[in-house]
């Protein structure tokens, strides 16, 4: 994004406010390009904009000089935070932006009073290695509970690391 006050090499903290439709436009592209539309895993435009309004949601953005690679989008409660959304755009996947990113992630959720943090995704997703090389733990399956475009059912796989 051209002219981004944020644009930089670390991932920019956003915490919970009013959406700047630009930050929302950065979210948007990345997971327009890193979700695949099979496991109906994307929030619409709409869903990020009221979780942002809600005031407990943060976002953090991810750029490579100008262009927007990543974000993560999370939600806290007292001593909790739960990683809603996480994603890298595929041209810049296997070059540590994931990891950098969700050590970022990891880092502000600290600050901000987090002692666990909590995620779920899909059983099969690519995000595993990441998450268990950083310290994630399973700590529970949701049997069938993803379904895809074609009706298939997918395992959740909810995960915590402690800060």
């Amino acid at each position: 994004m051209p002219g981004h006050p944020s644009a930089g090499p670390e991932p920019v903290i956003l915490p919970g406010h009013l959406p700047v439709p630009e930050d929302v436009d950065c979210i948007m592209l990345v997971m327009s390009e890193a979700f695949d539309p099979h496991y109906r895993e994307a929030w619409t435009r709409r869903q990020v904009e009221d979780a942002m309004r809600i005031g407990n949601c943060d976002a953090l953005l991810h750029f490579d000089a100008e262009q927007c690679i990543g974000f993560a989008l999370s939600r806290r409660g007292f001593d909790e935070e739960e990683l809603l959304l996480f994603a890298v755009r595929p041209a810049y996947r296997g070059r540590g932006h994931g990891a950098r990113l969700l050590r970022a992630y990891l880092n502000a959720a600290k600050e901000r009073g987090a002692e666990r943090v909590y995620l779920e995704m899909r059983e099969g997703n690519r995000a595993q290695q990441l998450y268990e090389g950083n310290g994630f733990q399973s700590i529970g399956r949701r049997a069938d509970y993803y379904r895809t475009l074609t009706s298939s059912r997918i395992d959740a796989i909810t995960y915590a690391r402690t800060l």
